[in-house]
């Protein structure tokens, strides 16, 4: 048995300490935010993640400045202390839970520090369960949360205040999802297929979101859309099940470009503005993948040149596309369109691992 500061609170889900998550050696416990100027000028994003069963822990911090997207990326050894939201230079201070939480980083000429804060309750996402023939790939809830960015971001030397008005959106997820090193079982198997369309919009006085993952054919096995006015608690929202998207692809690639989301009576226009390339927080990266063991610590800087990107390599599919919408009634906002399509999906006309 191995006691972790966690155990001095009342956060047990098993008779273990709470440095053991059950039995699946996917386990994930993880904290993301991404913040923009309200006139999308800038943008940023921070993720830190915990692998308990592979003992590892990692964060990333990006700023795009001037077609650049400075990364930085550091993995440590976990040491089975999973209240420790510190991996190198990166660190998450939770200053107000589920309202206000800090991001600061120091290294390898990136730094910052940035605080969020809650325009309203986060919302829970259904729960995330996905089989591939009898295994379980994923099963994990996420909460999320729209807000506003105080603080500043400094890259080589040149500090910049946020905008008045900076604005994003935060959330956790927890469970179990393909994490570290792959699994040797899924060697040969038939072309992988997987479809996720995220949606988180600020508008003047009221977050909306919107998500969608479907099958190859086009059939959604998880999709939702919430419109959460400014102060809403918990039960404050108006959802709706059965949101539809038209989405269109820009020239030559699977990055989504200007789309229309309707929710219900409503309908909002969403225009991309600038785009993210969501592997610099190791989402789909060859090196930096979550949990991917890296030893006691390493960190490393990574500057990437948007408009060199290859749009057709795997890790480059993902991506977060900042976008103006429009609403109804002249209703204007900002938001992302996040956007990952692996494999084929026939409503988008698409086929094979990464080609149109």
């Amino acid at each position: 048995m191995v006691l972790s500061r966690g155990d001095d609170y009342p956060i047990h889900q098993t008779p273990d300490p709470v440095a053991f998550a059950g039995t699946d050696r996917n386990f994930y416990d993880r904290y993301f935010f991404n913040g923009y100027a309200p006139d999308g000028s800038s943008f940023f994003a921070a993720a830190f993640g915990i692998y308990p069963h592979l003992d590892v822990a990692d964060a990333h911090f990006c700023i795009v400045r001037n077609g650049v997207q400075h990364c930085l990326h550091a993995s440590r050894k976990l040491g089975m202390e999973r209240m420790e939201l510190a991996c190198g230079p990166i660190r998450i201070e939770v200053v107000e839970p589920l309202q206000s939480l800090r991001v600061i980083v120091d290294g390898e000429g990136v730094a910052a520090d940035i605080t969020f804060t809650g325009r309203a309750f986060p919302i829970a996402e259904p729960r995330f369960t996905w089989r591939v023939g009898p295994r379980t790939v994923m099963d994990y809830t996420r909460l999320t949360q729209n807000g506003h960015y105080t603080g500043w971001i400094e890259v080589d030397g040149v500090r910049e205040a946020l905008a008045a008005g900076s604005m994003g959106t935060r959330d956790r997820s927890w469970g179990v999802r393909p994490i570290g090193a792959a699994d040797p079982q899924f060697a040969g198997r038939a072309v992988p297929q997987f479809f996720w369309q995220w949606t988180p919009v600020n508008l003047p006085a009221r977050s909306l979101f919107f998500h969608l993952n479907a099958h190859a054919d086009g059939t959604p096995w998880n999709t939702r859309a919430v419109i959460a006015p400014d102060g809403a608690g918990a039960d404050g929202f108006t959802e709706s099940h059965t949101p539809q998207i038209e989405t269109q692809l820009a020239p030559g690639t699977r990055w989504p470009d200007a789309s229309t989301l309707a929710v219900g009576e409503e309908s909002f226009r969403l225009t991309p503005v600038a785009r993210f390339q969501m592997r610099g927080l190791g989402y789909t990266s060859p090196k930096w993948g979550h949990g991917l063991d890296h030893g006691p610590l390493e960190v490393e800087r990574e500057d990437i040149v948007l408009a060199e990107i290859d749009p057709a390599r795997p890790d480059n599919l993902h991506v977060q596309m900042l976008c103006q919408v429009e609403g109804p009634g002249g209703e204007t906002g900002m938001g992302v369109f996040e956007q990952l399509a692996i494999g084929d999906y026939a409503p988008l006309g698409l086929q094979g691992l990464a080609g149109r």
